[in-house]
């Protein structure tokens, strides 16, 4: 699975994706955008890598910031949904995760939340990628977020 497999299933939807990144940094705009002819289907990206940025850009609620943690499925469900009331898209994507080096006894490096919302929809999920190094979490995280979006392209509910 390519970023152009993810551009040509969502071109046959109709549907337009936003992302919205925190510990990716904008990785998945980037792999989406290297392209060439991407712009009918990506919408826009929204990189929120500070907890006041995922206030501002994408209507995070500070309570849920406060009570779960930027790296946590609520969290990221809240960034989907922004990311998709943000824009023109039928879809969107987040990623919220520590990808290291460091983590805590409840966080550790290497989990990484995702979120997808489309329609009235939001599923979220947590992989544990493991300790197994910045470059290597933040890789899979955006393989995992474009194999997100792909089955998605395979179910209805978008709007």
């Amino acid at each position: 699975m390519t970023a152009a497999d993810v551009l040509e299933a969502l071109r046959r939807r109709g549907w337009k994706l936003a992302t919205a990144e925190s510990c990716t940094g904008g990785m998945i705009a980037a792999a989406l955008t290297d392209v060439a002819g991407s712009s009918d289907v990506f919408e826009r990206g929204f990189v929120t890598y500070s907890n006041a940025s995922k206030t501002d850009l994408l209507g995070v609620r500070p309570e849920t910031l406060a009570t779960h943690g930027a790296v946590s499925e609520a969290v990221a469900a809240e960034m989907a949904s922004g990311a998709l009331d943000r824009s023109q898209a039928q879809i969107a994507v987040s990623v919220t995760g520590i990808a290291g080096p460091g983590g805590s006894e409840h966080k550790p490096e290497g989990r990484v939340c995702f979120g997808l919302a489309s329609g009235r929809k939001v599923l979220t999920e947590t992989r544990e990628f493991g300790a197994i190094g910045r470059a290597e979490v933040r890789a899979a995280a955006l393989r995992h977020a474009l194999t997100m979006v792909l089955s998605a392209t395979f179910e209805t509910g978008a709007r």
